[in-house]
């Protein structure tokens, strides 16, 4: 990413969407090579597997871009927890799941582009109101990133395999 936000010097814009788009791509790296076998391997007590994660990701994405921001009508989880979004369905492969993420964070770009950082979400959050868009990137990025380092021990589990 030669010349992008991690020289040090892009504005707020390219620093927020830069660093959120590296921990997407490395979200999708810790899983797109994986079997099955492996990407739904439960490897927490409360069995949360590795594409489990990436499924969670994808539905962030969603909720907090369409759902909240813009307020599309978007058929989403919408329970007391969010523990259901992790949960992998019967049809799920790691390619359907990497493609959904994919998408999501493609909507969210477009989403981004066209508005303000000062934008204020359409739906307000039961809990934080009515947030900005650089809210909502700022959000998005340190739930990225966390969720990456869960993947990061994921991974290291599965196959041994550490680094971005």
């Amino acid at each position: 990413m030669a010349g992008s936000a991690f020289g040090g010097q892009g504005d707020e814009r390219a620093l927020l969407t830069g660093f959120l788009d590296w921990y997407r791509a490395v979200a999708e790296r810790k899983v797109a090579d994986l079997s099955w076998e492996q990407a739904s391997r439960p490897c927490t007590r409360s069995g949360v597997s590795p594409l489990g994660v990436v499924k969670h990701l994808a539905w962030v994405e969603r909720n907090w871009f369409r759902r909240r921001f813009l307020g599309d009508e978007v058929e989403l989880f919408t329970g007391p927890d969010n523990a259901p979004t992790f949960v992998l369905a019967d049809s799920d492969t790691v390619a359907s799941v990497v493609a959904s993420y994919r998408a999501a964070a493609d909507e969210a770009r477009t989403i981004t582009a066209a508005a303000s950082l000062d934008d204020v979400a359409v739906g307000a959050h039961p809990v934080f109101g009515a947030v900005s868009l650089r809210w909502i990137l700022v959000h998005l990025l340190e739930e990225t990133a966390r969720h990456a380092g869960h993947l990061d021990v994921m991974r290291e589990d599965i196959d041994g395999r550490t680094g971005d």
